[in-house]
């Protein structure tokens, strides 16, 4: 729990010093959550790189918010994304065929992919926008404390300077 909690404070560190404007900061995690879910695993940072420097928006974020999917998450996330769409898609279950003939097994490809797919852009369509909400309010109120700390401390310092003087 410690790590987990050490880990989450690093991540705020990182979006709060990003040098970028708040709105940037968040763009660039979007992108990173959009290409996590919609981009199958392996192929969410050949993408959201590129996309984060095309839209000067930030790296960091755009790798770090990849991260949505990961090796342990893989396994709940795809699953249920592709079962959900399948349902809403095909109105069933998707089940294995009877007969294991080429073409069966293809067509059940074929609705699988195409399910899997569309799951991960319907996560991706919802979550994007949460995250660019989430991240931008989060870099405000951070940069917002930072700045009421150092100017507290430099409120205490001028006191002490006085009180010697």
């Amino acid at each position: 729990m410690k790590k987990l909690r050490a880990y989450f404070r690093l991540l705020r560190e990182k979006m709060v010093r990003d040098p970028l404007s708040p709105d940037r900061v968040a763009a660039g995690w979007a992108i990173g959550m959009f290409c996590g879910c919609a981009i199958p695993f392996g192929f969410q940072l050949i993408v959201s790189i590129p996309a984060a420097v095309l839209t000067k928006t930030s790296k960091i974020g755009a790798t770090v918010g990849t991260f949505i999917t990961n090796p342990v998450t893989i396994f709940f996330i795809y699953p249920a994304q592709t079962w959900a769409v399948h349902r809403v898609l095909f109105g069933s279950n998707p089940a294995l065929p009877d007969v294991w003939t080429f073409e069966s097994v293809s067509h059940l490809a074929g609705k699988t992919i195409a399910s899997f797919l569309l799951g991960g852009l319907v996560i991706a369509l919802v979550a994007t926008p949460v995250t660019y909400v989430v991240v931008r309010r989060l870099v405000v109120v951070a940069r917002r404390a930072r700045e009421r700390f150092k100017a507290h401390i430099a409120a205490k310092r001028a006191a002490r300077r006085e009180a010697v003087e």
